[in-house]
């Protein structure tokens, strides 16, 4: 069995219909993140497509749950649980419509803010100690608007460079938080 110091976590909806909505910002980092290490997130375990990399000389798990957001935490507790991984080096790379498009925030740990895949691992868990980088999708353009088929569409073009800008963030928040600078990622980020 290989030793993981740390999960990253991505949150998204598995399936080609979600693919690039706003709600799979999660989904979208995580791809980035591997793709920057040189690595394809493609093996099947704990519920989840998986892949072991290395970063900032931490073997890390990536991790993208396939249960569907609302059931995030069966995947990622079955994780943690195998791995003897605290929540504290859990790191939970999720979307938020109380932030603009691209801007990300970065916690240490604290509520679900009404994110339900986050809930769901909290609930699962027992624990909200999780680092967390919150991805902007900027909130409903209408009120009158349905929440699920604004996190469900998809980014149009305007937004396009905005969000590549916060998965290069998203990246370097991963590199600092896993190496252990999360106050400095706080610093720089929020």
């Amino acid at each position: 069995m290989s030793n993981i110091d740390y999960i990253i976590v991505g949150l998204g909806n598995p399936g080609k219909n979600y693919e690039n909505t706003r709600h799979n910002s999660g989904f979208k980092a995580l791809d980035f993140i591997a793709d920057r290490l040189g690595v394809s997130i493609n093996r099947e375990k704990f519920k989840s497509l998986v892949c072991e990399a290395r970063l900032k000389e931490k073997k890390v798990l990536l991790l993208k749950p396939q249960t569907y957001m609302n059931l995030s935490g069966q995947a990622v507790v079955e994780a943690m649980n195998f791995y003897k991984i605290p929540p504290e080096n859990v790191l939970l790379i999720f979307d938020d419509i109380s932030l603009p498009v691209g801007k990300i925030r970065i916690r240490k740990s604290g509520s679900h803010g009404g994110q339900n895949g986050v809930k769901n691992i909290i609930a699962m868990s027992g624990s909200d100690k999780f680092p967390r980088v919150r991805i902007g999708i900027g909130e409903k353009p209408n009120p009158s608007w349905d929440l699920a088929d604004w996190v469900l569409s998809k980014f149009p073009k305007s937004e396009t460079e905005s969000i590549n800008e916060a998965l290069c963030d998203v990246y370097s928040a991963a590199e600092m938080i896993v190496g252990g600078e999360i106050e400095s990622a706080m610093n720089k980020f929020n």
